[in-house]
């Protein structure tokens, strides 16, 4: 994870890759490509929006942000998940309308996830938060790239968000108990749900010197009868 000084006095900047963060200057992933703009995207990319509007709730940015820090910052380093080395913490304290993924602290890794029928899923595929002009250097260099069952999908850019983070004491992100103001931003995606049974989601993510990659193993369980 980088830090800056910063937020609300404490040590504030801090990146994320699919969902992502990053405690050190990354060694990890390959580089990634800049990402495509959709009107450019080749024939095989799943736009954001391709699912119905009944099974794609998607959330706001800077509500989606705001609730995914405070997700990751909800656990210390020994069971945070994106200190997770193998997906054993995937389920921890999920909400009960979206399936978070984290990323790393940089480098790569690879994580089995087993997600609920119906669960939309959302993941940064690099991110960070500290104030305006912290996320105005890290977009400048924000790349990214996802494919979900080998086919790509289009990272949104979210610029840069008000957003609030619950931190438990002893947590990786924040390092304290209490809340953070701050500015969001990276790049994201929002899947709708998936089907039963199993998928391979693989993110990287770089920003400058700092790179993030995980490669997800995920199973969909079947739905209720």
């Amino acid at each position: 994870m980088k830090f800056k000084a910063g937020v609300a006095g404490l040590t504030a900047v801090v990146m994320a890759a699919l969902a992502g963060c990053g405690n050190q200057a990354a060694t990890g992933p390959e580089g990634t490509g800049r990402v495509t703009p959709a009107s450019t995207a080749p024939a095989n990319t799943v736009p954001p929006s391709t699912a119905p509007a009944k099974e794609n709730a998607r959330l706001p940015s800077a509500e989606l942000q705001g609730r995914w820090w405070t997700w990751a910052a909800s656990e210390p380093e020994a069971t945070n998940p994106v200190a997770d080395t193998d997906g054993r913490a995937c389920g921890r304290n999920q909400p009960h309308d979206v399936w978070f993924l984290a990323g790393t602290f940089g480098g790569q890794v690879e994580r089995a996830c087993e997600v609920p029928s119906g669960r939309p899923i959302a993941a940064p595929v690099v991110n960070t938060f500290g104030d305006r002009q912290d996320c105005a250097a890290f977009m400048g260099m924000a790349q990214g790239t996802v494919l979900l069952d080998g086919k790509v999908v289009e990272p949104e850019t979210y610029e840069g968000d008000s957003i609030t983070v619950q931190g438990v004491q002893g947590n990786p992100l924040t390092g304290e108990e209490g809340r953070v103001t701050a500015t969001g931003c990276g790049l994201w995606v929002q899947l709708p749900p998936l089907d039963s049974g199993k998928h391979s989601l693989k993110i990287r993510g770089r920003s400058g010197d700092f790179s993030t990659g995980v490669d997800y193993a995920l199973t969909v369980a079947a739905s209720a009868a």
